[in-house]
């Protein structure tokens, strides 16, 4: 039987859902590695939007229950919540 591209579609979204917060580990291997010398170049106030936002979107996606949105988004807010952690941990709170 053949998928229609409704489903290659969704297939591809959860991929889309994955490279994000995966793209983002090399940030927090910075942000911890070479603590205040990369944190202290990084904003505190974007990475905090992306955390909040990324909750936002797991919320949105468990009242649609689509999980590819709830399964991206939570390792973002893990990702991301990362960067912020490290910037104020190695270079305090900072723009």
């Amino acid at each position: 039987m053949r998928r229609d591209w409704r489903t290659r579609f969704d297939e591809l979204m959860v991929l889309a859902g994955l490279v994000s917060p995966i793209a983002t580990i090399p940030q927090v291997v910075k942000v911890f590695a070479t603590h205040t010398e990369h944190a202290g170049g990084q904003s505190l106030i974007t990475w905090v939007v992306y955390t909040a936002l990324a909750i936002l979107w797991v919320i949105y996606g468990a009242m649609k229950g689509e999980a590819p949105i709830i399964v991206g988004n939570s390792l973002g807010i893990v990702t991301y919540g990362l960067v912020a952690a490290g910037i104020v941990l190695h270079a305090g709170l900072t723009f």
